[in-house]
């Protein structure tokens, strides 16, 4: 799955600089921004959101609150956004995970496309599929002739019923003709303990979160889920290298609001993010955890979730995931 963004809704250097020099600059306030990640502390979002905190506050002139408010597959988290006065102070950074939740649960508390406010698609991030360090495979051909052999034996994570980490293992199964038990945890923390301990045998996790675990030696990496290699893990191979050609997928990250904020609202959130995501210490970040960073703009974030929903809602019928 490639990240399908329109070049003409990036916003360059001189783009941005333009865009502030025309507006006035950011209020200052005592008033936080709060900033709701609908997933567990340790996620791939989470530590993209912990590295640019700082970066946005300064951005935002105010103080930053990035609050976690994980369950339901982010549903709760996406409640406490649909449900925030449309002032620019509470706003949400989502994954796949949103646009995913239509097509798999059954009752859903709120729209996840007309009860928000996109505003911008902000990056994405690498997905990779791991293994327990005494899972004896070291990639995806010998995974795969071993889920052949022993098919009741191994048994995959997910951070979560019907989240684009649940989707990406059932794709990795389908395409390689395998089965395996799904185990869902609560959150990405949950999964990669078990992950490490070997509770579990393998599972898609976002590359910041488990970077560090690959470099112990704790976890191995079988092969990267996206069309590409990360220049953050450059020696880790595509699981499309590996005989799955069709195999691509990736996280994405976006900021929105709640329905109907203003305009201006919008422009200024929209501008404080890109700033924030262009100043070095989150440029260098974001490159050593492997993000590729390119903000569209609300009109191109709008389209994008529109586009994402679809996609998935086909992905979530063929892998017969639904939830009450």
């Amino acid at each position: 799955m490639n990240l399908r963004i329109s070049r003409r809704g990036l916003l360059g250097l001189g783009a941005s600089t333009l865009a502030a020099a025309a507006l006035p600059a950011f209020a200052q306030s005592d008033k936080p921004v709060r900033i709701v990640l609908p997933i567990s502390a340790g996620s791939g979002v989470d530590t993209i959101a912990r590295a640019a905190s700082p970066a946005l506050g300064k951005a935002f002139g105010q103080p930053v609150v990035i609050e976690n408010l994980p369950g339901a597959g982010g549903i709760t988290g996406a409640s406490a956004v649909a449900k925030a006065a449309p002032d620019g102070l509470t706003l949400g950074l989502f994954s796949n995970n949103h646009v995913i939740n239509p097509a798999v649960y059954k009752k859903m508390p709120f729209d996840a496309i007309d009860d928000f406010t996109p505003i911008s698609v902000i990056g994405a991030t690498p997905l990779v599929l791991v293994a327990n360090k005494d899972v004896p495979a070291k990639n995806a051909k010998e995974l795969i002739a071993l889920l052949k052999a022993k098919p009741d034996d191994l048994n995959y994570a997910s951070s979560g019923n019907g989240t684009i980490i649940h989707l990406a293992g059932e794709l990795f199964l389908e395409q390689a003709g395998v089965k395996a038990k799904h185990i869902p945890y609560k959150g990405t923390g949950p999964m990669v303990t078990d992950l490490i301990a070997g509770q579990v045998q393998f599972g898609v996790v976002a590359l910041p979160a488990i970077q560090q675990h690959l470099k112990s030696g704790a976890v191995r990496a079988i092969g990267l889920c996206g069309a590409q290699r990360s220049p953050a893990a450059p020696d880790i191979p595509t699981l499309a290298e590996q005989g799955l050609s069709n195999y691509d997928v990736e996280g994405w990250f976006a900021v929105a609001g709640p329905a109907k904020m203003a305009p201006a609202e919008v422009r200024r959130v929209h501008d404080a993010f890109v700033k924030a995501f262009q100043s070095p210490d989150v440029v260098d970040a974001m490159n050593k955890q492997g993000n590729v960073i390119k903000p569209t703009s609300p009109e191109d974030a709008a389209k994008f979730f529109k586009s994402e929903a679809t996609r998935y809602a086909a992905l979530a019928r063929k892998a017969n995931v639904t939830l009450d």
